[in-house]
């Protein structure tokens, strides 16, 4: 029988003598004591099952209950293998004294498994159930919890014992740690406050503080703080570096970028995976293709995230081959395909202006089979519409079946950009019927689709809901409101909306324009100058609808001002500005600066020509106008329905018969252009005051069957019937005319007077009757002195 007898073994862990009692034999001892030690060196890479072997012998000691280090050891390692519940029961079961070096330990395992109510709340039990004072290891943990779970209350509380028991400035975790947690909680002047009053700083703590900056929008003071820790020579790690590279990209500061890429470079970190996607990131942000695609070729690892964001610069900058061929390149790659890279294809193809390219990448996914989510859709629906085809983006949005804010808003603008303001109407007030959410964008189409279908009620209930929803303080709607407003004439409305407004340049152009659409020139000019003098720059936009207002009011002085200001500011290039000074000085009986002007244009487009061409012929000099119009056709620019309706208005004044009758030809026979109303009523005008009379009736009967004559044609025809002295036939074009409008008194006036001139006084008096029958009254005359 083996001897049982006392033995006494003292172990010295972390400077603190720990002894144990075992009432067992000297073998049962001596293997009870190799079992420990080899506890004693377990790493946190154990097993579970090793580890509940381990616990299982130190139960058999019959002492680990009171034992504040073999029960620590424990804590730590339950925690390391994601059993906080275990760690828990290890805790709970020691019957000793909880020292702050226990509770630490528990505090942590629930910290390092993302337990973060769990962390404190044991810390509120230390502090209500002991006497006991949080140390340097207590203190980062507790606060950086409150960050995760948005406690800033308890977390100030924190902050203030801190002072209290005079541990701030003992570790540098400390600080950093109230740094993170402030600036998590939004409070980044606060996180910046406690930096400047810690006596250690490390790179966490500056890595805390340039993250806090970049997570509260601040990324340029982000940038200067990763530039300060440069100055202080504090090396930065890979998250301190991920932080300023984000910065850059936010701020597009490309060149701070470069540096930055320079000094991990030099540094040794620039190896790191998470650097070289934050390099790539940075240089998508900002652009710079050529650098994005070799930052991307030096990342080591590539990923769905690297592909993704080399695809999405390309797409983004309209390099639509190379987003395209990356795509494919990433999946010979063997990488699977995810929403999120599909989209960024789609997008691209529906910023570009690659229709068919668009339609085969459709095509593909659906051969592929990808999968075709919520966010493919989305982007789907919103290239068709930004293709104009509407109708596709119809087909795709009516198979989603789904309720999407992002969907429904994508269609809504999509009907808006097309301009088919019912759908876009009808869409919006399904949407709300609904309960999903408009974004601004699709309230802003929905405003402009009031405006231009003449919903002006609506109009003004969405004024009401963009109040309520606070979509007011949303320039791009106030501006859509303000352009509703001008539109329908209600210009006191508008300007009370402009004055309540924000004013950006588009704001001020707005209001610019209702004024001079509705002949308002001079309170147009009036807003101009207080632009000006309250220091916003005029865009072109403003310009020429400041030129249009001068040329209305033929005030060529205040055009020449303008000219000026364009001059200065180096604005002639503009190819529409230069347009809209030509018109302006032909408009005010300045043909010789037209001219100049015009010619002095290095760039001219089909407008430009038409507005000298029209210019030439309001003068009244058709053979210029002619000329003009051949020196377009050698410039290779090809001419359209204005241009031609400018030349036969200035054959028309010149009575050039031969020449309109030959342009007339061209344009249908050589061009393949259709002509409108405008351009026959000119023909009939023309013919009709040269005295071929049946040449201009003739052309009227062979109008297309779409084209239906107004007063204005046959007012030209009958009063060339008249100037002629040709009655029957004015009186022939008479009847037709009522036909066509029986309401026109001016129609009924003519064939009397027709009827007077040849003798007929019975059929004059007859007509004069019938127009009273018909309830026509003649318009009363009237004249200004």
């Amino acid at each position: 029988m083996m001897h049982r007898n006392k033995k006494v073994i003292s172990f010295c862990i972390h400077g603190r003598s720990i002894t144990w009692h075992f009432f067992h034999s000297s073998s049962t001892t001596d293997l009870m004591l190799h079992h420990i030690n080899n506890f004693l060196s377990v790493r946190s890479s154990t097993s579970l099952r090793s580890l509940t072997k381990y616990h299982a012998y130190i139960i058999t000691t019959g002492n680990h209950s009171n034992n504040i280090f073999i029960s620590s050891k424990l804590i730590s390692l339950y925690a390391n293998l994601h059993d906080p519940t275990s760690s828990k029961q290890v805790f709970d079961s020691f019957q000793g004294y909880k020292d702050v070096f226990l509770w630490n330990s528990i505090i942590k395992a629930y910290f390092s498994n993302g337990m973060y109510p769990h962390c404190l709340q044991s810390y509120a039990s230390m502090r209500v159930l002991t006497t006991l004072l949080p140390n340097q290891f207590t203190v980062p943990m507790v606060v950086s919890a409150c960050a995760e779970v948005g406690d800033l209350v308890s977390g100030m509380i924190v902050h203030g014992l801190v002072f209290k028991v005079g541990i701030f400035d003992e570790s540098a975790a400390i600080g950093a740690s109230f740094v993170y947690m402030y600036s998590k909680c939004g409070y980044v002047e606060s996180a910046r406050q406690v930096f400047d009053e810690m006596l250690m700083r490390d790179v966490v703590a500056w890595t805390a503080l340039v993250i806090g900056y970049l997570r509260n929008g601040e990324s340029e003071k982000g940038l200067q703080c990763v530039c300060e820790m440069y100055r202080e020579d504090e090396k930065p790690n890979f998250r301190t570096l991920e932080g300023g590279f984000q910065a850059c990209g936010d701020l597009e500061a490309v060149y701070a970028g470069r540096c930055l890429h320079g000094a991990a470079a030099k540094s040794g970190i620039g190896c790191s995976i998470l650097v070289q996607s934050s390099i790539l990131y940075m240089y998508s942000k900002c652009g710079t293709l050529k650098e994005a695609y070799l930052s991307f070729c030096e990342v080591s690892v590539k990923d769905i995230k690297s592909w993704t964001t080399v695809i999405g610069v390309y797409g983004k900058w309209g390099c639509i081959r190379q987003c395209v061929n990356g795509f494919m390149e990433m999946l010979v790659a063997g990488i699977v395909s995810d929403p999120m890279v599909v989209s960024c294809v789609i997008s691209g193809l529906g910023n570009s202006t690659c229709i068919s390219a668009g339609k085969t990448f459709h095509g593909f996914m659906v051969r592929r089979n990808y999968d075709q989510g919520q966010m493919v859709h989305n982007a789907l629906v919103s290239m068709y519409c930004k293709f104009g085809l509407v109708s596709y983006g119809e087909n795709v949005f009516n198979s989603v079946c789904i309720l999407d804010n992002d969907v429904w808003n994508a269609m809504v603008h999509g009907y808006g950009k097309v301009r088919d303001g019912v759908k876009c109407i009808n869409l919006f007030a399904k949407m709300l019927d609904l309960g999903l959410e408009p974004d601004h964008y699709s309230l802003v189409s929905v405003i402009s689709s009031c405006s231009q279908v003449g919903k002006m009620n609506l109009g003004r209930c969405l004024h009401g809901y963009a109040v309520k929803r606070l979509m007011k303080e949303r320039v791009s709607v106030s501006n859509s409101l303000i352009d509703m407003y001008g539109n329908i004439g209600n210009l006191k409305t508008a300007r009370k909306l402009f004055c309540r407004t924000d004013k950006y340049i588009i704001t001020w152009n707005t209001m610019i324009s209702a004024y001079t659409h509705h002949g308002c020139y001079a309170e147009a000019f009036s807003l101009f100058n207080k632009m000006i003098l309250e220091g916003t720059k005029p865009t072109p936009a403003t310009l020429i609808s400041m030129l249009s207002a001068c040329a209305h009011m033929a005030a060529v002085e205040k055009g020449e001002q303008i000219h000026k200001y364009i001059e200065e500011h180096q604005l002639l290039s503009n190819v529409t500005v230069a347009t809209a000074l030509v018109d302006m000085y032909a408009k005010c009986g300045q043909l010789e600066k037209s001219e100049k002007i015009f010619k002095k244009m290095t760039e001219r487009d089909t407008i430009s020509w038409n507005v000298m061409i029209s210019g030439y012929g309001m003068h009244g000099d058709a053979r210029s106008a002619i000329d003009t119009f051949q020196q377009m056709e050698l410039s290779n620019f090809k001419p359209n329905e204005l241009s031609f309706l400018a030349l036969l208005s200035a054959c028309n004044h010149a009575g050039l018969v031969n020449e309109g009758k030959s342009l007339f030809e061209r344009m249908v026979d050589y061009y393949s252009l259709k002509p409108n109303l405008k351009h026959y009523t000119c023909m009939v005008d023309l013919l009709g005051r040269s005295g071929y009379l049946g040449e201009a009736e003739n052309l009227v009967l062979s109008m297309p069957v779409g084209i239906v004559p107004d007063g204005g044609l046959w007012g030209a025809l009958l009063s060339a019937c008249k100037t002629h002295n040709n009655p029957e036939m004015g009186i022939r074009i008479a009847k037709r005319a009522i036909e066509c409008d029986p309401k026109n008194d001016g129609y009924y006036v003519i064939i009397s007077n027709l009827y007077d001139s040849i003798g007929m006084w019975e059929e004059a008096k007859r007509m004069r009757n019938f127009m009273k029958e018909r309830g026509v009254e003649k318009a009363v005359g009237w004249s200004v002195v």
